[in-house]
């Protein structure tokens, strides 16, 4: 009985030490992930308007004073705006206008698009070019080479009140970034196109930057906000995203304290198993006592064995806990609901890193539960154990 429960205890600290690991992975993933993708197709720094007006004025200015502040690699104009683009079908976009060329602070998965090139947008078969989004695309029906209209609700002034004004694209790319909103909702097209659909004049309503480490988003918004003047207010992606990465990190801590709880199960087992074997083995160990054993060799035997329950849990664990994570990564054996989840399948990221305080943590629990029983090992009177013997 006593060996069945001793199995028992360290697959109990196996399965508590390999569902910290899957939980953990899967947390990291989601947080990576999502990060890889907002950043993907927007800015590390935006500097926008304060209050909402006729858009940011002599930009062309701005750009080199941007670009000039440390750890700023890319400084490029952008002029978002609501239309309805329809094909076959039509639906709702954000109609991103940006300036022909690579040095785009916030359009990298204009880099490799899913079909199509971005070296069309400024002109394609005598129509402006357009990217659209792969959800989009699928939406409207508006594939690759095909002719797409845009109707921008700003429209035209008329002597019989205003109505919206149609614009003919050409599709040039296609692109799919993994995360639903930006694949489902946003176009890009030339910076001056997507001044002639919203009718505005030479001007953009951000100014985005890109950065060599995203981390120093908040130190490079500060400086900026200081060459910009009182007009203009400098926001991070992080702040953007505040909501996402706040929920990411509180599931973070949660999982951890209920994942953990599993570890103080397996402790339990680790105790009992333990006192089983004290009480089982209690006249042996009055014979050791009595042959002239210290009380101090008596403790470590049990708390060796405690201990090497839970070392021989922890290897255990870990090996089938980064087992599973990479293989569930790799083929992708969890799949999500895009339109809930914004990812098409569960993300397994694990952290080496994890390994060592996750180990760390559980071997420390099986000490802890061995505590007890070495000591109540050590209390064994040799005579009264042996009266009867």
């Amino acid at each position: 009985m006593i060996s069945i429960i001793t199995v028992i205890s360290i697959l109990g600290v196996a399965a508590g030490v390999m569902a910290l690991v899957i939980a953990l992975a899967i947390n990291t993933g989601f947080r990576n992930t999502l990060q890889r993708n907002l950043l993907g197709a927007t800015a590390h720094v935006t500097i926008l308007e304060k209050e909402p007006g006729s858009g940011i004025e002599q930009w062309e200015a701005l750009i080199p004073k941007v670009r000039a502040i440390p750890h700023v690699t890319q400084a490029s104009p952008g002029l978002y705006g609501t239309v309805f683009v329809a094909a076959v079908a039509g639906e709702g976009a954000v109609l991103k206008g940006i300036p022909p060329g690579a040095n785009q602070a916030a359009a990298d998965v204009l880099t490799n698009l899913k079909q199509g090139s971005a070296k069309g947008l400024a002109e394609s078969k005598g129509y402006p070019g357009i990217i659209l989004g792969s959800r989009l695309s699928q939406v409207t029906g508006g594939i690759l080479d095909s002719v797409v209209t845009v109707i921008s609700p700003q429209g035209e002034v008329t002597p019989f009140g205003a109505r919206p004004a149609y614009f003919k694209f050409r599709v040039v790319g296609i692109f799919e970034s993994g995360f639903f909103d930006l694949d489902s909702k946003f176009a890009f097209t030339s910076l001056e196109s997507a001044q002639k659909v919203l009718a505005v004049g030479d001007v953009v309503n951000s100014i985005e930057l890109k950065l060599d480490d995203p981390n120093r988003a908040p130190e490079v918004a500060g400086q900026s906000e200081k060459l910009v003047g009182p007009k203009l207010a400098a926001t991070t992606w992080m702040e953007q995203n505040r909501q996402i990465r706040n929920a990411l990190k509180m599931e973070k801590y949660v999982t951890i304290i209920t994942i953990g709880l599993i570890q103080m199960v397996a402790a339990l087992n680790i105790l009992i198993t333990l006192v089983m074997m004290v009480m089982e083995k209690h006249r042996d160990i009055a014979v050791l006592l009595s042959m002239g054993a210290r009380r101090e060799q008596i403790r470590r035997i049990f708390m060796f064995q405690g201990v090497l329950i839970g070392v021989v849990g922890t290897i255990l664990g870990l090996i089938l806990g980064y087992g599973i994570s990479f293989l569930a990564g790799h083929y992708r054996w969890l799949r999500l609901d895009e339109e809930v989840y914004s990812l098409s399948f569960v993300p397994f990221e694990p952290q080496w890193g994890d390994a060592l305080w996750i180990a760390g943590t559980a071997i420390f629990v099986s000490f802890v539960a061995t505590l007890y029983p070495a000591r109540s090992a050590t209390r064994i009177a040799p005579a009264e154990a042996l009266r009867y013997e």
